[in-house]
């Protein structure tokens, strides 16, 4: 069925993104809710009591018409004493299996291959383990793999960097493929070596990875990859057009739309700072791929208390979208990746 040309208006929201304190003149609007029932296929949340994690996403979920999250560790290293993974999610969503699905991975597989990149071991022993792990994981119940990362700047986890065809990638992509499940992946763009973005330091020179995603989509093209946090960009080369061509070539790619109204990037898909009118280019895309666009505002649970939420900021794309085009990037998309068990 052709989707529907008609765009809802734009939908005035006012976001206050200075520190957290609101003066009488700033007090936040109320919450926009989303038209239509949404996905949000990129989640996390604080690990010393996800319980309370999932009650706070249960109780936010009405506010945003939200109608499943998807809950995934952040990508790891093996050193960081932070670290934990899917086992630390699964059991508090027990009983809620209509509202969460949960990814695995990043506390362990990334883990592994980022200590792959420091030792040089791709041996058979590793990848063993590392095959092990993951079908452990998939025991568990978990419907995908992430938060993987090939290109992961400083934050709230170390700098991590590995080739997107790195053997240890290539074997996930077997795996996933096998089971029919997708793998998340964070990466910044960086189609050739250039210094790092400020206020990046280190390394000292960011290596070219397009050419090894291409590699990797083409590995497997049964593999779903999902390219995580389409529209919220660092180094300034994740545009339309890089996207229109990677999603023209490779069937199996993915991408989720993150929209960050404190951060909003290099590319946002909207105007104002990431709350206003959606930009042409980026409707154009969206319409021309619109089965291969999924929501993933990398929301956390609780909600931070100051400003607004990131899914706040998706819900003005949302809302702004054709009745069909939103249908299938809200929902139907992410049902077809992530089908409830």
């Amino acid at each position: 069925m052709p989707l529907r040309r008609r765009i809802a208006p734009v939908v005035a929201v006012t976001f206050v993104l200075a520190s957290g304190s609101y003066s009488a003149e700033q007090k936040p609007q109320q919450p926009v809710r989303s038209i239509a029932p949404f996905i949000d296929a990129h989640v996390h949340l604080e690990p010393a009591d996800p319980e309370h994690s999932i009650e706070a996403g249960l109780r936010a979920m009405p506010a945003e018409n939200a109608a499943r999250i998807v809950v995934m560790p952040p990508p790891f290293t093996d050193d960081d004493p932070a670290r934990y993974d899917a086992e630390k999610i699964l059991p508090a969503v027990k009983g809620h299996a209509d509202k969460f699905s949960v990814l695995g991975g990043g506390g362990s597989l990334n883990a592994m291959i980022q200590q792959s990149m420091q030792s040089g071991d791709v041996g058979p022993e590793l990848r063993q383990k590392f095959k092990q792990r993951a079908e452990e994981l998939l025991r568990q119940g978990v419907a995908g793999f992430g938060e993987m990362t090939a290109e992961h700047f400083a934050g709230a986890t170390p700098y991590q960097s590995a080739p997107p065809d790195h053997p240890l990638f290539l074997l996930l992509a077997e795996i996933a493929a096998e089971h029919g499940v997708p793998i998340d992946l964070h990466m910044e763009a960086i189609p050739e070596d250039m210094p790092p973005p400020a206020p990046l330091k280190s390394p000292a020179t960011l290596r070219a990875n397009i050419a090894a995603f291409e590699r990797l989509l083409a590995h497997n093209p049964h593999a779903k990859i999902i390219w995580a946090h389409a529209g919220w960009d660092n180094t300034g080369f994740r545009t339309p057009a890089l996207c229109r061509r990677l999603l023209a070539a490779h069937a199996n790619l993915y991408m989720d739309v993150k929209i960050d109204p404190a951060k909003p990037g290099k590319n946002s898909p909207l105007t104002n700072g990431g709350s206003g009118a959606i930009k042409p280019e980026w409707l154009k895309l969206f319409e021309d791929f619109p089965d291969r666009f999924i929501v993933g505002t990398d929301q956390h649970y609780p909600e931070p208390a100051a400003g607004p939420q990131r899914w706040e900021a998706i819900v003005v794309l949302l809302n702004q979208l054709p009745d069909g085009l939103r249908q299938k990037m809200a929902r139907e998309n992410a049902e077809r990746l992530y089908p409830r068990s």
